[in-house]
């Protein structure tokens, strides 16, 4: 399994009014967890570019140490990591964001790098801030390598993850996601994203919209409301447990699909997947930031393991 996307600095509130310096992003918050569920069973490879300086040498020590493989991590002497800050009240969040010149906008500069990075992928997690943070140019590069590593036997999972701010207009959001569901296998989209983008009125209009586009695999997050789904030519929902702690919303979503991916690469069925993606998206939302402790981790991927 491999995800494109950008890692940034994450500062998140912790006790005290103080922050906890980690590391984070959509992409890679998805495959940081998988990594963590599939253990030895998968590879679990990040697509991105980061600086040269001591922090983004403190995130490959890290990452390597959680067993990611980061061989297609390449390194930019111009440019840093991206940073964010997130604010809570209660437990809902805003950010904050440095990323404005962050070496993963590189990312898909260089087609053969790209191509070769991809090439041996079974399946690969692209997400709609991996798109927004491209140059033009470099969405093109990156649809053809997807379509290239498609072609040669990769399922491909998207995540539309609109992010306003990132994007000259809605219209070239709505332009470049159409582009990349072309590409698509499993989708695995927000509804509050869905509805702003679309205008969609539930989340059974997101499902049927994305059905139209010819695909065949759909998860329908819709936070503490039931997921709608698609697969194998039947439609369905799955009610999300009640939770009692939630400390922090970050990342919760990434966690789901992270849940949701490992167990289809595994062969369960979607329901069992959907299930995954909730017991990983529940655990992040009692914990700081957008990633559990490794120990947290560790702990769910075994309770996981005996279903």
């Amino acid at each position: 399994m491999l995800a494109i996307g950008e890692a940034m600095l994450e500062l998140a509130p912790v006790e005290g009014g103080t922050f906890r310096l980690g590391y984070a992003g959509d992409t890679f918050n998805t495959l940081w967890h998988a990594a963590q569920l599939l253990g030895p069973r998968a590879r679990a490879g990040f697509v991105t570019r980061i600086g040269e300086d001591r922090l983004s040498d403190r995130f490959l020590a890290e990452m390597a140490a959680d067993g990611l493989d980061l061989a297609a991590v390449q390194r930019d002497p111009e440019r840093e990591m991206g940073l964010y800050m997130i604010e809570l009240e209660g437990t809902e969040r805003s950010f904050h964001y440095w990323r404005q010149h962050s070496a993963a906008r590189r990312l898909a500069d260089d087609p053969d790098l790209l191509d070769q990075a991809l090439s041996s992928a079974n399946f690969v997690h692209v997400s709609g801030i991996t798109l927004a943070i491209l140059s033009p140019e470099a969405r093109d590069t990156l649809f053809d390598a997807v379509a290239n590593a498609r072609e040669a036997g990769a399922r491909i999972s998207f995540d539309p993850n609109y992010r306003p701010r990132l994007w000259a207009s809605p219209s070239e959001a709505r332009d470049t996601i159409t582009r990349m569901l072309a590409h698509t296998d499993i989708a695995l989209p927000s509804f509050d994203d869905e509805a702003a983008l679309w205008g969609d009125a539930n989340p059974e209009l997101t499902l049927e919209r994305l059905r139209r586009h010819g695909l065949a695999e759909i998860a329908v997050k819709d936070g503490a409301r039931p997921v709608w789904h698609l697969a194998e030519g039947h439609t369905g929902r799955c009610d999300t447990p009640v939770l009692t702690e939630l400390r922090d919303t970050t990342g919760a979503g990434d966690a789901f699909n992270a849940g949701y991916l490992a167990a289809r690469l595994l062969g369960h069925p979607v329901e069992d997947a959907i299930g995954w993606g909730q017991s990983v998206g529940g655990a992040v939302l009692g914990e700081p930031g957008a990633r559990l402790s490794k120990a947290s981790a560790r702990t769910l991927a075994a309770s996981l393991a005996g279903l």
